[in-house]
């Protein structure tokens, strides 16, 4: 067992590690986290509306608050749907703009020149124009990954001018912020030199504009982000990141928020036509099933660790219960330590795992409310995976059900750690005692 650790340990640290640290400092992974991170604000308070929009209870019903309700809702969609429009409805805004000013601050450029102009390109594709209309089909999730695309092409394009210094300089005399709108003048028009004239030729060959061809390209990788080896994967990638002392879940959720929020998107769609809703796999599905008390669902080891025998392990669960209620775990992932401790490999690694599949299949067979609003990751789990289905009870019960088969798998790998620290402090006391009784004599 101690070789095949090793040797466990040997290929994360000559291959996984230097891989993850390589994807964790690449200037496009931390541009596109940088973006999403920008705009969760906007979109959380968006997907807050959605439980005034659509209240939570059956459409039948005979309760007098819940009528009530209802009829307000019905009566005034139009106005609660405003808010929702203005930010979930244009999540990718506030993502070109925060993609454009992080790349941008990684090449020295001025952010909010480089957030503008990566605006500007995504409008140049997204909005078409007809009939005194501009078009609002993909400011949603289903433009996300043409605004990824536009806002990273028109930053390196940005830069390329200006380190060619092909641009536009004025004297020193000129104030700092007229310079500056000068200065972008021509990777404005390179910009749209560029991508109008693409975006007409794509039209013409495919009769779809840019967004709408990247979606028809990228249709199978979406659904099959949405697929049970899909959550497995990541959470395993996750996992053994972090393992090995990496943030792997922001290595991850980079890579996952362009789908997630995809999918999110036609969640809400298909919740305002009144129709299944087509996604399970979600950033709620994630935080609050998968991820509870933090990377390893680790919350219910906190419990346990306040019931320990070992001081050591006591003191690290009074530490990190409080903490792990809103998904911050370091304390006991450092301090009891699981990072790189064999004897909590295999639960830190499956447990994750295995609440991922019960979660998927009880969401698949209808049994789960599935994931309608974007949530804070620090919110704690049950109230989370409510607040996430549109406070259905339903993911209540699931988060409970993880909760216990996670306390259960962490038990008895909890009590062989413990048995061996309590076995160490003995032969240490031993030691000491044996060493006291010697001095004396």
């Amino acid at each position: 067992m101690s070789s095949l650790y090793q040797t466990m340990v040997g290929m994360i640290e000559q291959t996984i590690t230097p891989l993850a640290g390589r994807l964790g400092q690449q200037k496009y992974i931390i541009a596109i986290r940088d973006g999403f991170t920008s705009a969760l604000p906007f979109m959380i308070i968006g997907s807050f509306m959605l439980v005034f929009i659509f209240p939570p209870f059956s459409a039948d019903t005979t309760w007098g608050f819940a009528r009530a309700w209802l009829n307000f809702s019905s009566t005034y969609r139009n106005e609660l749907m405003l808010p929702f429009n203005l930010s979930m409805g244009v999540m990718t805004f506030f993502i070109s703009v925060g993609i454009g000013a992080s790349l941008g601050r990684q090449y020295k450029l001025d952010p909010i020149m480089t957030g503008l102009l990566a605006l500007m390109s995504f409008l140049l594709v997204a909005a078409p124009y007809s009939d005194g209309h501009i078009s609002t089909q993909y400011f949603s999730g289903q433009g996300i990954f043409t605004a990824i695309i536009t806002a990273v092409y028109s930053t390196e394009l940005y830069a390329f001018l200006k380190r060619r210094n092909i641009t536009i300089r004025l004297p020193k005399e000129v104030p700092t912020g007229v310079a500056r709108s000068f200065e972008i003048l021509i990777p404005v028009v390179a910009v749209v030199g560029t991508l109008h004239p693409l975006n007409l030729f794509i039209e013409s060959s495919t009769g779809m504009i840019i967004p709408e061809a990247i979606m028809h390209l990228l249709a199978p990788l979406v659904s099959a982000s949405d697929s049970l080896p899909a959550i497995l994967l990541s959470v395993l990638l996750c996992q053994i990141l972090w393992f090995a002392g990496i943030h792997g879940a922001l290595i991850v959720t980079g890579i996952m928020n362009p789908f997630w929020m995809t999918n999110l998107a036609l969640n809400q769609a298909a919740l305002a036509a009144g129709a299944p809703l087509p996604h399970i796999y979600l950033q709620g599905f994630w935080d609050h099933y998968l991820l509870i008390g933090g990377v390893g669902s680790t919350l219910p080891l906190a419990f346990l660790l306040l019931r320990s025998k070992a001081i050591h392990l006591r003191t690290i669960g009074k530490m990190g219960i409080v903490p792990s209620f809103f998904n911050i775990n370091e304390p006991i992932l450092f301090g009891a330590p699981i990072i790189m401790n064999p004897v909590f490999f295999l639960p830190f690694i499956f447990v994750p795992m295995i609440n991922a599949t019960l979660a998927y299949i009880a969401t698949k067979l209808g049994w789960i409310a599935q994931v309608v609003s974007l949530t804070p990751w620090t919110t704690p789990a049950p109230i989370g995976a409510s607040w996430a289905a549109n406070w259905a009870f339903s993911p209540v019960v699931m988060c409970l059900l993880c909760m216990v088969f996670s306390a259960v798998m962490y038990y008895p790998f909890l009590k062989a750690y413990e048995r061996s620290l309590l076995k160490a402090d003995e032969e240490k006391e031993q030691q000491l005692s044996f060493a006291e009784s010697a001095e004396t004599r």
